[in-house]
């Protein structure tokens, strides 16, 4: 993206943002050009040209017919992101990669790639974090002392802690007054991600 968008093209791609929903199908220029009030559908080409250029929107094909905005490209909704199952905030469970979508305003999370992850387990609530809670996770290999994090311990189950990294070990502090402290070599943690923000529903 060498080149600022104009204020046109910039209010083009928000209406794509605030919009692509209400249309039963990705819309065609033909279509957009009248919900937009335009006359010339080969201005707004060139304006959907200068979007795709800028890699906002999908370089449209046979196949892929219709305007679509570029994180749509690979079936995800708009603010939609992948859920990849469970996280225990108590003893460590495996977290099981489940293929769904889920949508998150874009206050939540981070402009790199996010995941969603729901809490199981009691060790968090100290934190706030509570059994059922929907959190999102920005995928990092590496976070700052005091981070919570997912943490995959021996390469096979992962849990949501504030995470004390020190010379030759780590240590994956629980924020539950009954818990203690888990400690491991680092050799024996992988950091998988460092939680950015948290969805609840209340029934």
């Amino acid at each position: 993206m060498n080149h600022p968008l104009t204020r046109r093209q910039q209010e083009i791609y928000d209406y794509l943002r605030e919009n692509l929903n209400d249309f039963p199908h990705p819309p065609t220029l033909d279509e957009l050009c009248n919900a937009l009030g335009l006359s010339s559908k080969g201005s707004l080409h060139k304006q959907i040209q200068a979007l795709i250029d800028a890699g906002l929107v999908e370089p449209m094909n046979n196949q892929r017919r219709g305007i679509r905005l570029a994180n749509e490209a690979e079936g995800e909704e708009p603010n939609g992101l992948p859920f990849l199952g469970y996280i225990a905030a108590g003893s460590p469970i495996e977290a099981v990669e489940q293929h769904e979508t889920v949508q998150i305003p874009d206050y939540l999370r981070t402009g790199k790639p996010c995941y969603v992850l729901q809490v199981k387990g009691e060790s968090m609530i100290d934190e706030g974090i509570l059994d059922g809670d929907q959190i999102i996770i920005e995928q990092r290999d590496h976070a700052r002392n005091g981070e919570i994090v997912v943490a995959l311990i021996e390469g096979s189950d992962a849990t949501l802690k504030r995470i004390e990294q020190k010379q030759g070990s780590v240590i994956l502090h629980p924020a539950n007054p009954t818990m203690k402290p888990m400690i491991f070599s680092t050799d024996q943690v992988q950091i998988q991600g460092v939680l950015v923000g948290q969805m609840r529903r209340y029934h």
